[in-house]
């Protein structure tokens, strides 16, 4: 079953120097585009992280800095990737959790505005996970009946996902092909942020979702507690949350 789109959705996967969203960064991209009428495009980018790659990192996606010491900076880059990504909805992998909040911080750290608001998000693992409760490489054998070569490579990975998307479509009847419902199906939190440090309660609410303040109000915070946005941003939080905290904190100064 081909996807039904009405914008042209981009499915992504990064290699990384670790699993650490705020401090951790891109050293190889691969985003398969697929446009409304079928047709597909692959373009795959091999960053210079600026930072050294760790040995457990490179034991797991093959890439050294020896690999990486040539090539641009996301800073580089990043305007190049923005701009291919222009009006596609994304898709991937546990993308949810950790490709789309990581590539926020790249493009905030970058100083490139991408707005990530006004895209939808398909979490190909969390429609997986309700489904059967696997991995990836299971899931392609699974969904595909064919074995995962190049695992943990990211063309191979994101090509993997993108089949394995397609064929829970063929699989499950209850599965609308639509990327409106896919993005909310794969969903599986009311995060306002990525990282899940501010949250939308039952009415539609922004809280926050840790520490002292963990379900007030977001604005009743700010008023009554002047601070608090000062000490966030001046600690070791996500760019993205910070940036949605200030985008918050603005707004309550036009009500």
């Amino acid at each position: 079953m081909n996807l039904n789109l009405k914008n042209p959705i981009a499915f992504i996967d990064l290699e990384t120097t670790g699993i650490n969203v705020a401090k951790d960064r891109i050293v190889e991209m691969c985003i398969v585009k697929v446009n409304p009428n079928g047709g597909e495009e692959v373009k795959t980018f091999r960053v210079n992280p600026g930072m050294p790659i760790p040995a457990q990192s490179s034991a797991i996606h093959g890439i050294t800095d020896e690999d990486v010491k040539n090539e641009p900076l996301f800073k580089e880059v990043g305007k190049t990737i923005a701009k291919y990504l222009e009006g596609c909805d994304l898709a991937g992998y546990n993308s949810n959790r950790f490709d789309f909040p990581l590539l926020a911080e790249e493009f905030l750290r970058a100083d490139i505005d991408f707005d990530m608001k006004k895209r939808k998000f398909v979490d190909v693992q969390t429609i997986f996970h309700k489904m059967e409760q696997r991995t990836l490489v299971a899931a392609y054998r699974f969904y595909c009946n064919k074995e995962l070569e190049g695992a943990h490579g990211a063309e191979a990975d994101t090509k993997a996902t993108y089949e394995v998307l397609k064929s829970q479509l063929d699989k499950y009847d209850n599965l609308e092909n639509d990327i409106d419902y896919l993005s909310k199906y794969s969903s599986q939190n009311n995060n306002v942020d990525f990282a899940g440090f501010i949250i939308k309660d039952e009415n539609g609410i922004e809280t926050f979702n840790f520490g002292k303040n963990k379900g007030v109000a977001v604005e009743k915070v700010l008023a009554d507690q002047p601070g608090y946005y000062g000490w966030v941003m001046n600690s070791d939080f996500p760019l993205y949350t910070k940036k949605v905290l200030t985008e918050i904190k603005l707004r309550g100064f036009n009500k």
